[in-house]
């Protein structure tokens, strides 16, 4: 029994009213943000980039702290995907900061397939979330999320362009992550050279159709700061784990024969605009897209593969329910057809097989027939070899007796012959 239950329908107009008095939903963000900083917050950062690019160092300098990774080999035969978890506080906030290093990306000698590991990686983290969402008893409020918020893409800092690895990476990931991409070991380029490198950047990849992240400009208070820093894309940063005294202060710097880089210094490179854009600006709306925008094209493609959709043949809306059950329905169907089919195939089979059964009977009788015509004949040959054999002894038996009297006669005559001449 089915009970049809009809839905209010929303109005397009809202009335607004006013208040007569207070009401004490005003304090719905302050609780919000109680909330937030009572649960912490989760933050995944995906970095890619060939070895010694520098991609460690700069993850110590964007979050002030020692990660302690250990430097990979240039010689492993594919690539190795590794994520590390840390757990940070900053005041009374808490940040569960997840970092992913592509180790070995661009060694190998044929670089083609060397993005399809971190394909691989970003769509079992979708998936991984998916399935924890389908479940009867879910979780999520306490779900360790490892979707990835920002992709790090390093490139590498020749002057002359993007790799093809480069791009065909970041074709693969455009659609799945938020890719930021930064030039690394900025000071080894000159300033005139790293414009134009900036330039031929963002050229190649308007002209390859690969959507880079763009920091939102639809909130008034960030949105001449997003705007003037997306014209500075990609950013040209410069990482270190050294300290030197620069006046009165230590600062994170680079020492050189002719001079020092110092990280925090803007007129030396992007380093703080990158955490600004990153940390303090746009991590919030990163997540958000990551949910909202990556995910979504995720679980929408799964679950069309599945079998589910939200309107039917007529374009009416369906329910999820309906939808599964219409799925089942197609489902139990698939599984009664391949029974018949594995029935039919087996009595066919059987069919066959008693054919080949019969026929080889008959073989084997035919074989019998033979071997027992040839047993007989044979048996009968025996026979009357044995039948000659035994006429041939009586034969020699009986002239056998005839010569024995036969010289029994003469013996006699010749005594007889004797006897008489005396």
């Amino acid at each position: 029994m089915s009970v049809e239950v009809e839905l209010p329908q929303v109005e397009n107009n809202l009335r607004s009213l006013n208040l007569s008095g207070h009401v004490g939903f005003d304090s719905l963000p302050d609780q919000l943000v109680n909330k937030s900083i009572q649960n912490g917050f989760i933050f995944n950062i995906l970095c890619i980039g060939e070895t010694g690019l520098g991609k460690s160092t700069l993850m110590d300098s964007l979050f002030n702290t020692s990660f302690e990774s250990t430097p990979s080999p240039h010689t492993l035969p594919s690539v190795k995907l590794k994520a590390h978890t840390y757990e940070l506080q900053e005041g009374i906030v808490k940040l569960k900061l997840t970092i992913v290093d592509t180790v070995g990306y661009g060694d190998q000698i044929n670089k083609q397939d060397s993005y399809q590991a971190v394909v691989d990686y970003i769509d079992a983290q979708f998936e991984a979330y998916l399935q924890e969402e389908l479940k009867i008893k879910r979780s999520l409020a306490q779900y360790h999320d490892t979707r990835i918020h920002a992709c790090l893409y390093f490139i590498c800092p020749t002057g002359h362009g993007l790799k093809s690895i480069d791009l065909s990476c970041m074709e693969k990931l455009d659609n799945k992550v938020n890719i930021i991409p930064i030039i690394a070991k900025a000071d080894t380029i000159s300033k005139s050279e790293l414009q134009k490198f900036k330039s031929k950047i963002i050229s190649e990849l308007i002209a390859n159709k690969v959507e880079i992240y763009q920091f939102p400009t639809d909130d008034d208070q960030v949105a001449e700061l997003n705007k003037n820093m997306n014209s500075l894309l990609p950013f040209a940063v410069v990482g270190s784990t050294e300290f030197v005294r620069v006046g009165n202060k230590m600062m994170r710097s680079r020492q050189y024969p002719w001079g020092t880089v110092q990280v925090e210094n803007e007129s030396h490179c992007d380093f703080l605009k990158l955490r600004e854009m990153l940390i303090r600006t746009n991590m919030e709306d990163m997540r958000e897209k990551t949910h909202f925008k990556h995910y979504e094209l995720y679980r929408k493609r799964s679950l069309e593969q599945m079998g589910f959709t939200d309107v039917d043949s007529e374009n009416k809306p369906v329910s999820f329910q309906q939808s599964f059950e219409a799925k089942r329905l197609n489902h139990l169907q698939e599984l009664q057809q391949k029974e018949d089919e594995m029935r039919q195939m087996f009595v066919v089979r059987v069919k066959e097989k008693e054919t080949e059964l019969k026929e080889a009977e008959k073989e084997l009788h035919a074989k019998f027939d033979k071997l027992r015509h040839e047993h007989t004949e044979e048996k009968r040959k025996l026979e009357d070899s044995r039948k000659k054999l035994e006429d041939d002894v009586l034969e020699f038996n009986r002239r056998k007796s005839q010569f024995t009297q036969a010289g029994s006669t003469s013996h006699h005559t010749l005594t007889l012959g004797k006897s008489k001449k005396k």
